[in-house]
């Protein structure tokens, strides 16, 4: 391999790299991010069950990502011979790749698809490429918008049905009642010999501190360890489909390069790799948000959203479309916020505003990282 191919390779990976880590770390958390908000489990343990359930998902792609990973390799939006795409789509993902890096140190949870395709129509605005503006539409921009507003139909008609079911079962919600020592200011030095005595106290706390529970059975078992491992279990299903979904559109960068033509798998691994390493070490700022800032919520609620969100993107997943898995589980825990009536609106609207600029933002990158590298590279 000449010294210019070996660069190109290079600077390949280094964008697909960077967009695999950023993907990572702002969508990660997004499938257990309602074990946490129901304080059903800590950060750092609903983190490590993500984590797993999107690589199991980016190791599945390698047999089942196939449509998805032939779709965005750019082909399908860009009119262009073979040696321009390849710098079109490099363009892109860094383009991509910036943009969620932004939204990721904001807390903004954002859509990679969405970047990723405004992306691809900056970079081909720089050499004039014609846009496949019906396929795009078609097959990219309508499962993207369409996917959140379903969510959240589908979120306020189960959680109803659910809650009538839990009735005529017999299950209960009960509040916890917290009782401990009451916190102590700290004494200055000269007063440490003193000892003080600390009755207990009876309070209600905080959600922080306590949550809601389930009283009652299900299936001969307590309905609480019931719930909890279904919870677990669709948290785990949402990670597994955003890994299966999101690994071969990332992936899909890698395959323009000739040393990956030919081992698609190795290329999946790569970008699963690398994505549960992003979102490991940089996923927290996003996780406050979507757990703690859109809306209250209990275990029951936080297993109605995760079983919506991943029945939509194993659904999507399966026939090749690319949703979000952003909007989806943000759909979801907007469809909760309404339920409940407790919802942030100044944060959903954030929120909702990040999505609606992820696109021009992502582009306008694009535009000018391609126009810059044509006057640098010719």
């Amino acid at each position: 391999m000449q010294r210019r191919e070996v660069e190109h390779v290079l600077i390949i990976l280094i964008s697909v790299l960077f967009l695999a880590w950023v993907n990572g770390a702002n969508d990660n958390f997004k499938g257990v991010a309602t074990l946490l908000g129901a304080g059903v489990t800590d950060y750092r343990r609903a983190l490590a069950w993500g984590t797993l359930a999107t690589g199991l998902g980016g190791i599945a792609a390698v047999w089942l990502g196939q449509d998805l990973l032939s779709r965005f390799t750019g082909r399908s939006l860009l009119a262009q011979p073979a040696w321009q795409m390849s710098t079109l789509v490099v363009v892109a993902g860094l383009a991509a790749a910036t943009t969620v890096a932004m939204a990721t140190r904001l807390g903004m949870p954002v859509s990679t698809t969405h970047a990723f395709i405004g992306g691809l129509i900056g970079a081909g605005l720089t050499r004039a490429s014609h846009l496949q503006w019906g396929e795009l539409v078609r097959a990219f921009l309508l499962p993207l918008l369409l996917s959140p507003i379903l969510a959240m139909i589908i979120t306020l008609s189960l959680y109803p049905l659910f809650r009538w079911g839990r009735h005529r079962l017999g299950i209960i919600k009960q509040s916890c009642v917290c009782v401990g020592k009451s916190s102590v200011e700290l004494l200055p030095a000269e007063a440490a010999a003193l000892v003080r005595t600390v009755p207990l106290e009876i309070r209600v706390a905080s959600t922080s501190q306590c949550r809601e529970i389930y009283a009652g059975r299900l299936l001969g078992l307590p309905a609480e360890k019931v719930l909890t491992a279904l919870h677990y279990l669709s948290a785990g299903l949402v990670s597994f489909a955003r890994g299966w979904n999101d690994t071969p559109k990332i992936a899909a960068l890698l395959i323009i390069s000739p040393v990956f033509q030919a081992r698609p798998s190795l290329a999946l691994l790569i970008v699963a790799g690398v994505m549960a390493a992003g979102g490991w070490l940089m996923a927290e700022r996003v996780a406050e948000t979507l757990s703690h800032k859109i809306t209250p919520m209990n275990a029951g609620q936080g297993f109605t959203a995760n079983l919506t969100a991943s029945s939509l993107v194993l659904l999507a997943s399966w026939y090749g479309l690319p949703v979000s898995t952003t909007h989806v589980s943000g759909g979801s825990l907007f469809g909760l916020a309404c339920l409940t009536g407790r919802g942030q609106p100044g944060i959903i609207a954030s929120i909702i505003l990040s999505w609606m600029f992820t696109l021009p933002v992502a582009m306008t990158c694009s535009f000018c990282m391609g126009v810059a590298w044509s006057c640098l590279c010719g």
